[in-house]
């Protein structure tokens, strides 16, 4: 799994240090390359980096290009031209052409700007970072390019002009019931670019020994989910088949905008779960965002199978292929 990209954090950082930085943020490149548009490399004025570009085929030219930037304060627009064999040299099967916007720190990219951006980051907010490349104005759009965002991507506009960049906060998954589905479900979720969290007050079952190196905590349901918190780039998966620990954590994210509900069970279980909702007080429109019996129908068996059905669902339904 590619971590989660701090580039913004540490570009302001360095700033603020006095050593100066620049953002190199890849705006267009070619389908077989190592990294995709939108990823970024951050270069401090004592040539320190961090971060990635291309994955190896132009970081040196990046480098040296963004330290003239910074001496020179003006962004630059590089495009290099990646040969086969650089490629080959990399493990990609063919070159191809690489943009690279450089904006320094300061008198190109304001440093206010930057740090609005960076506390959106750290506030789970998603936001959008626009510039415009041939008059260089730019600006942070919230509530906009909602299509984007959904899709995580990154790039220009049809105008041609319009750099957007997509900030999204990691995705999270929140699993209650640390079963053997969990234990599956979890790499597999942590691959796919999850911050996975395991709940479950079951002490036989909750352990370090089951879930190697993952977040459990051992509280009841809602309890936990509390001290999570909920949000629009949060799934949340229930697989006890026991009410009493399944359902509070339900009615939390059913009141919350986590993007994806699934619930282990049968159809007749899940029946029971709808009544349950409604006696609750749930409307019929938010107890359909459960999605119970769990998972895509491709014939699944056994704990792993279940998982990438249920790991292939949310990637639907986040990706609005539901």
């Amino acid at each position: 799994m590619e971590r989660f990209d701090n580039s913004p954090e540490t570009a302001l950082k360095w700033h603020r240090n006095g050593s100066g930085a620049a953002l190199a943020t890849v705006v267009e490149t070619w389908g077989s390359a190592p990294r995709r548009v939108g990823s970024q490399l951050v270069i401090g004025g004592d040539g320190r980096i961090e971060g990635s570009a291309s994955g190896g085929c132009v970081e040196g030219a990046v480098i040296v290009e963004a330290l003239e930037a910074i001496d020179e304060g003006e962004a630059r627009l590089l495009e290099f031209g990646v040969s086969d064999e650089d490629a080959f040299a990399v493990g990609l099967a063919c070159g191809g052409t690489i943009r690279v916007l450089v904006e320094p720190v300061g008198k190109v990219l304001p440093e206010p700007m930057l740090a609005e951006l960076v506390a959106a980051r750290a506030a789970r907010e998603p936001i959008a970072y626009e510039v415009n490349i041939d008059t260089g104005h730019r600006a942070l759009r919230r509530n906009a390019y909602a299509e984007r965002l959904r899709m995580d991507r990154s790039g220009f506009e049809e105008d041609g002009q319009t750099f957007v960049a997509v900030h999204n906060p990691p995705l999270r998954l929140i699993v209650v019931g640390a079963v053997h589905i969990a234990q599956a479900l979890v790499p597999m979720a942590r691959i796919a670019g999850y911050d996975p969290a395991i709940i479950d007050p079951r002490d036989a079952f909750a352990s370090s020994a089951r879930f190697p190196g993952e977040t459990i905590l051992a509280d009841w349901p809602d309890e936990a989910v509390a001290k999570l918190g909920l949000d629009a780039r949060t799934a949340i998966v229930l697989l006890t088949h026991d009410p009493k620990l399944d359902d509070p954590a339900l009615q939390a994210a059913l009141d919350a905008g986590v993007f994806y509900i699934g619930a282990l069970g049968s159809t007749r279980t899940h029946a029971k779960r709808v009544e349950r909702m409604k006696a609750a007080g749930f409307s019929q429109q938010q107890i359909s965002r459960i999605h119970g019996p769990i998972g895509l129908d491709i014939g699944a068996a056994g704990p792993s199978e279940i998982a990438v059905a249920i790991l292939a669902q949310m990637t639907a339904v986040l990706r609005g292929k539901a």
